[in-house]
């Protein structure tokens, strides 16, 4: 892979930046994370981060929306901006000699959008139809049901807004959220390619070195909302969520919990595919995943089955997921470490990857894992770690979240006495 030197660079307004160099590479990327998630939407507002992330590309730095674009393209710059609930992440890739020409504009976005009212129709009209586009998505909405029942406020906020709220938000709104959001100090920019980092350092600290402000925005903390829950929608299909406990990036047990996760369910050969899809043929979809903030974790967990076989599907996953500390052996922890290893190694060969890695891994961190050490902590992982880890962090609480025609039963999710070690 050639050169893979980490250097990090705070400016003097709090704005970190993260520098991979990678010599082996023709191409370069930036990953900015702005601290503007929906976490930070007002109560009754949900849907500003989303309405932010649609307009920051509407023109800034005086141009209109057209005039930005076509820079953008002129540069060969394949890019997004999307709302998440954490962050308002945008992402640009292009040549390695084209990224400092890329700054500028990318920093016209962070510090003077438009935000053209003229605009803000169509941004809005944008966000409703994906809103819209999930009621014909279930396990998309499903997932939000629950994140909402998973995850204390405001951390449960939904990253794309809400149709109830979406219509009540004006330009104002989308502005006054802009101000007091996107702030240098919690801002992190990731960068990765066939760059000098010095490089970087002097073009972001040019654009982006002036940037203030004075402005701090309200967390407005409260409770998951209740469950189970059960979603009332007429189809042949019944859409069965799951979530429990986990620890976040950051904990020193993260590798182990991942390893769990992983053998529960990473391939066609975890066990919850295996087992409950594969031989029992009970669904027809099966997954789970482990979704980390920096403080909160969660495993969030899916299945996917006609209404008549769903109980027996519930019944057969918390079963599978309570039973993960029985019978771990060599072979399912070393399918899962290939696995892993394969992904990090394809991570490292996409520059667009591993800024987004860098940023992440700050923000998690305040600091950046390089490859040989995530290799390192996956070679180290045992079959007792993971076992040790299954008993300790035992899910004797689960969340259940359930779409469909009917509710289930939900004996399954009684709690469980404190597993032996």
């Amino acid at each position: 892979m050639g050169k893979q030197q980490v250097s990090t660079r705070i400016l003097d307004n709090g704005l970190t930046i993260v520098v991979q160099e990678m010599t082996s590479v023709q191409s370069a990327a930036m990953t900015i994370l702005l601290p503007a998630g929906s976490v930070y939407d007002a109560p009754n507002r949900s849907g500003t981060a989303a309405l932010l992330a649609e307009m920051l590309p509407r023109g800034a730095g005086g141009m209109d929306a057209r005039r930005l674009s076509s820079a953008l393209d002129n540069l060969g710059v394949q890019r997004s901006v999307a709302a998440g609930v954490s962050h308002i992440t945008i992402s640009s890739a292009t040549t390695a000699d084209r990224l400092l020409d890329t700054v500028p504009l990318v920093s016209a976005m962070v510090l003077s959008p438009q935000l053209d009212p003229d605009q803000f129709l169509a941004a809005q009209d944008l966000v409703r139809q994906a809103l819209h586009a999930l009621q014909d998505e279930p396990q998309q909405l499903l997932g939000r049901y629950l994140h909402r029942c998973s995850f204390a406020a405001p951390w449960n906020n939904p990253g794309g807004g809400t149709l109830e709220q979406i219509g009540d938000i004006t330009c104002r709104d989308t502005r006054t959220f802009f101000e007091i959001s996107v702030r240098p100090e919690e801002t992190i920019l990731g960068v990765a390619g066939n760059i000098r980092a010095d490089e970087v350092f002097v073009a972001a600290e040019k654009q982006l070195g002036k940037w203030s402000t004075s402005m701090t925005p309200e967390i407005h903390e409260g409770p998951p909302e209740a469950s189970p829950l059960h979603v009332q929608h007429d189809s042949a299909q019944t859409h069965i969520g799951l979530a429990w406990p986990a620890v976040p990036y950051s904990h020193e047990q993260y590798f182990n919990a991942w390893a769990a996760v992983s053998i529960l369910s990473d391939g066609m050969s975890s066990r919850l595919f295996t087992r409950v899809r594969e031989r029992r043929g009970l669904c027809y979809a099966i997954s789970a995943s482990l979704n980390t903030f920096q403080q909160d974790a969660r495993v969030l967990g899916y299945a996917g089955t006609t209404n008549e076989r769903a109980q027996e599907t519930l019944d057969a996953m918390v079963s599978e997921i309570r039973s993960l500390h029985v019978d771990l052996t060599d072979d399912e922890l070393r399918r899962c470490k290939a696995q892993a290893k394969s992904a990090l190694i394809m991570q490292q060969e996409s520059t667009t990857s591993r800024s987004a890695a860098l940023a992440r891994d700050y923000w998690h961190l305040g600091r950046v894992l390089l490859p040989d050490e995530i290799h390192g902590r996956i070679d180290r992982i045992s079959v007792d770690n993971v076992y040790q880890y299954a008993v300790d962090y035992a899910p004797n609480v689960l969340t259940l979240v359930t779409l469909g025609p009917e509710a289930l039963k939900t004996d399954c999710l009684k709690p469980q006495a404190r597993l032996a070690t």
